[in-house]
């Protein structure tokens, strides 16, 4: 829904910025259906995150902005004018709200945001604003890579190459591991997985994953990115593994599901879950896109106005479709 809604008024230490670029992402797809999912979650396990989902929320948590002004008493890296990105969460009266996941501060989708003005980034000059608005998602495969600690004989194996998959890809790339080896069902998927940095990329519906990852790892340690996040995919994962190996759940699973514990305790499997980045992994990832060691120009497949934002999540819905499609709310 289109709607209009009062201007957002920056407090002290908050930045007022004007959305310039901002991506859709696949937890704004899942939270349409489960937010409700999402607020359990996080009850569950003491996250500093509330969400009324009766009440109207403005999405968006990928972004990058045009400084407007600051709230009292308030500087930042930043000018006015000047662009910035962003670690989406707000400190406000004692919480944390997260940006575009929050009944009081309006997301990216919107025209003017208000941001942390401590967690304000500027965007190097050079660096298109379509692309620093990445630096989110991206840096979510940073933090992944990351959690995984790698060694150098290890061999990962990537299940799933949509935007969080591709991130992992890149941050693999980054890292100088190889081969990677991904896998989708996905044809465009899987070409933009070899864009990304992977050495390998498999079709499911043709051959077992783990059979055409042994050709080319051999012997070597297992690293298993879990990047698709659906009933199953980690029992499936966790089926897979050779004795041994590590497991990475970064894709988002809204439902409940079930393990066989004996497969992990007979093979002695490591499994990481992992969640977003820290504030380093997010400037790191800033300056990788700037430097053009982290090339986002492939994912970038559609640009959309206000009006435009529930078509592009229907046409996200097909895999074959679209990466990545931006909101610049400014579009007529």
């Amino acid at each position: 829904m289109v709607d209009t809604l009062p201007d957002p008024t920056p407090r002290d230490g908050e930045a007022l910025v004007k959305t310039l670029a901002c991506g859709i992402c696949g937890s704004d797809l899942h939270a349409l259906k489960h937010a409700d999912k999402m607020v359990e979650a996080a009850r569950e396990t003491g996250a500093p995150f509330s969400l009324d989902v009766t009440r109207d929320v403005v999405m968006g948590h990928e972004f990058c902005a045009e400084v407007v002004d600051y709230g009292p008493n308030t500087n930042g890296p930043a000018s006015p004018g000047e662009r910035v990105v962003s670690m989406p969460l707000l400190f406000r009266d004692g919480r944390i709200e997260g940006v575009g996941y929050s009944n009081e501060v309006p997301g990216g989708y919107g025209e003017l945001m208000t941001l942390s003005a401590a967690l304000v980034l500027p965007v190097p000059n050079g660096l298109a604003t379509e692309h620093a608005a990445l630096t989110e998602p991206m840096a979510v495969g940073v933090h992944a890579v990351a959690k995984a600690r790698l060694e150098p004989a290890d061999a990962p194996l990537v299940i799933g190459c949509g935007p969080v998959g591709l991130a992992v890809i890149a941050a693999l790339k980054l890292k100088g591991a190889e081969p990677i080896v991904a896998a989708d069902f996905s044809p465009m998927r899987r070409a933009l997985a070899a864009r990304m940095g992977a050495h390998v990329v498999i079709d499911p519906a043709e051959r077992p994953t783990v059979e055409a990852w042994r050709e080319v790892a051999g012997m070597r340690p297992a690293v298993i990115f879990e990047c698709v996040g659906v009933p199953g995919l980690l029992r499936q994962a966790m089926r897979d593994a050779p004795i041994g190996g590590r497991v990475v759940v970064a894709g988002v699973c809204m439902e409940d599901d079930v393990i066989k514990p004996m497969v992990g305790i007979n093979k002695e499997l490591s499994v990481q879950f992992v969640l977003g980045y820290t504030p380093d992994e997010f400037a790191q990832t800033l300056q990788e896109i700037a430097a053009g060691r982290i090339d986002v120009a492939p994912l970038v497949t559609g640009k959309v106005g206000v009006e435009g934002v529930a078509g592009a999540f229907d046409a996200l819905a097909k895999p074959d479709a679209h990466a990545k499609i931006l909101v610049e709310p400014w579009r007529a």
